[in-house]
């Protein structure tokens, strides 16, 4: 049998989604949490480009970045399909999930870390992006369909971290009800689904992590 290794974080957004993916494709794996502060030699030799996590191990052959290893997954095991069979769809899939990762994630830390006008134009880009996601939803239950897909799992950030740094930094652009109705529907479902719960950390445990790496005072004040 295939032997799967995951190198991760469990705070990082990126490594979840590989967990993600595993987990509906019902693959065993065995999870190497690294130190991301003094890196592993495994992790640097299976990443030398980049350095980071996730690094998916499939028989000892390495492979990075996590919407690549998401595909990976889905082609090279059966069970539940992630990307849909029509090409349109899965270009459709592929658009959405690049959309967050390449524009919403970017958006997001310009508004949480830096100040000023910058901060500020980084805070509209956010509401404007989740304008955009929250219309695409609008027919949908999921950005994958009927299904949780490629492009919800790369959501995971929305869905979960983003609101989490919202609180943590005082970004001031949540998703609420009231605001963007269709994502918050989306949320709700997406977090509320079983393979979602039980890979997903703690909103609690991420809210004392951040707390501690971006607010040390107020970490150390709470204790």
């Amino acid at each position: 049998m295939a032997v799967v290794k995951v190198l991760g974080s469990w705070a990082s957004p990126f490594s979840t989604r590989v967990e993600v993916a595993l987990k509906l494709k019902g693959v065993e794996y065995e999870f190497i949490q690294e130190d991301l502060s003094n890196k592993s030699p495994l992790l640097l030799k299976s990443n030398p480009v980049h350095k980071k996590v996730p690094v998916l191990l499939h028989n000892g052959n390495p492979l990075p970045e996590s919407l690549v290893i998401v595909e990976y997954i889905d082609d090279t095991f059966p069970g539940t399909p992630i990307l849909p069979k029509d090409p349109y769809e899965r270009a459709l899939a592929r658009f959405w999930a690049n959309f967050i990762d390449d524009q919403f994630v970017a958006a997001v830390k310009k508004a949480a870390f830096t100040k000023g006008e910058e901060q500020d134009k980084g805070k509209e880009e956010v509401g404007e992006l989740l304008k955009l996601l929250d219309n695409e939803l609008k027919k949908k239950k999921f950005l994958g369909g009927e299904t949780i897909g490629l492009a919800d799992i790369a959501g995971n950030f929305v869905a979960l971290w983003f609101g989490v740094l919202d609180e943590v930094l005082e970004v001031g652009v949540g998703v609420t009800e009231e605001n963007f109705p269709h994502l918050y529907r989306w949320k709700q479902d997406f977090l509320n689904s079983d393979v979602i719960k039980e890979t997903l950390p703690s909103r609690d445990k991420l809210v004392a992590f951040f707390t501690k790496q971006f607010k040390p005072a107020a970490a150390t004040a709470s204790q």
